[in-house]
């Protein structure tokens, strides 16, 4: 669905919505499909019945629909307010979930509460879970959201993240990393910024929701000596977790949680990866896997090599557990004109097309291959070699599943 132009809430929708008459009014909102092209017509008939207050009730009732999807498995969200910035940045409820894990048994402040997804998670991990935020909206929004979900309820109080209001609780800060409808990239733009945050809660057990694309040499700059854990789920990477040193295991610096298989990986494990040309199957690492700079630690542990010493592909004569991998058919030094042969041979009609360290567009080639035939393949291609000797290859596989 299309998405229009997010509207501001006010505290004074909040009580509004939070109402017995304003609940009525929701339920009766939702009754509407609300589609691109009922939209307009919709959004008239909800503002004849229930006049001014017809915008919050059709953004209320659209973003508790994406919700849906995005919180599942957290707790009931049918009845929840959001705002569409704070449902954004909000975390999938699987890694809520697994953060909250970590956290297990000790007594947790969320800093930058919002509108409470994290505090949700929290419930039935901690011993105790407090949240704060200094926007009164979002505040009012997560009273209303964890009375609805949690008992005993969560202490909520309006504070400044930078202005610590807990002394012996471990702290989640989760820094705003969108303005304007656009996404903060630097952590010095983080609100608040990333360096005030250590240095606010220095000493202290902290956890920070930072973006995946975060410099982990710039975070080490501003003097963070934890675990920085990049997770993924879905096959999608979704965020970077800096782990202050005191909620770190011993000896980890960083670590990939692949959510999809449970699967945890750290650079305190082994790395002696071999670079080896390519056995039976290839294997794409995870995105967390990679992100996080353990495809040799990976690869140790699963018995694979590398193509290249710096190129992410592993190799094997056996896929791990749960692992989509791509069999070895072909390799030629990579040309359109071969590849385009050798496809067509295998009668290849519909091509995936993976790509590292070199500099093709996966679209515009398959475009240019111009395949008929009825077979699905994949190709890998990447660089192997450095300098004088580097050369692209191409791989003609078939995928595992």
């Amino acid at each position: 669905m299309r998405r229009s132009r997010a509207i501001k809430f006010s505290t004074d929708d909040v009580r509004y919505l939070s109402s017995d008459s304003g609940a009525a009014a929701l339920a009766a909102a939702a009754e509407f499909e609300l589609s691109d092209a009922t939209r307009i017509a919709d959004t008239a008939a909800v503002r004849a019945r229930f006049g001014h207050r017809a915008p919050t009730l059709v953004e209320t009732t659209l973003l508790r629909r994406r919700a849906m999807t995005k919180l599942a498995g957290l707790c009931d969200v049918s009845g929840w307010l959001f705002t569409d910035e704070a449902l954004q940045q909000a975390t999938v409820a699987a890694v809520a979930l697994h953060r909250a894990r970590r956290l297990a048994g000790l007594v947790v402040h969320d800093a930058t509460c919002s509108i409470g997804t994290e505090l949700a998670a929290l419930r039935g991990s901690a011993a105790r879970a407090l949240g704060s935020d200094i926007d009164p909206v979002r505040l009012a929004m997560a009273r209303h959201n964890l009375g609805l979900t949690i008992e005993p309820r969560v202490d909520l109080c309006r504070a400044d993240a930078l202005h610590p209001v807990t002394r012996d609780a471990v702290v989640i800060v989760d820094p705003g990393r969108r303005g304007g409808g656009r996404r903060r990239l630097s952590p010095h733009d983080y609100q608040p910024g990333l360096g005030a945050v250590l240095d606010a809660y220095r000493g202290r057990g902290l956890a920070v929701k930072c973006s995946p694309g975060i410099d982990f040499a710039q975070v080490r700059r501003l003097g963070f000596d934890g675990e920085v854990e990049v997770t993924s789920y879905r096959g999608s990477v979704r965020e970077a977790c800096l782990w202050s040193a005191g909620l770190a295991a011993p000896g980890v610096r960083r670590r990939a949680s692949v959510l999809d298989s449970g699967e945890q990986i750290t650079d305190a494990e082994p790395d002696e990866c071999s670079v080896r040309p390519a056995g039976r199957w290839i294997v794409d690492p995870d995105g967390a896997v990679v992100r996080a700079g353990l495809v040799r630690h990976y690869g140790t542990r699963h018995g694979l090599w590398q193509l290249d010493p710096d190129i992410a592909y592993l190799s094997g004569d056996r896929l791990p557990p749960m692992v989509r991998g791509f069999e070895v058919l072909e390799r030629l030094a990579f040309d359109e004109r071969r590849l385009r042969q050798a496809l067509s041979a295998l009668d290849c009609g519909a091509l995936e097309i993976l790509v590292r360290g070199v500099q093709v567009d996966p679209d515009t080639l398959r475009r240019r291959l111009r395949l008929r035939g009825s077979r699905p393949l994949s190709v890998v291609i990447t660089r192997i070699g450095s300098g004088l000797a580097s050369r692209a290859t191409v791989f003609v596989c078939r995928p595992s599943r």
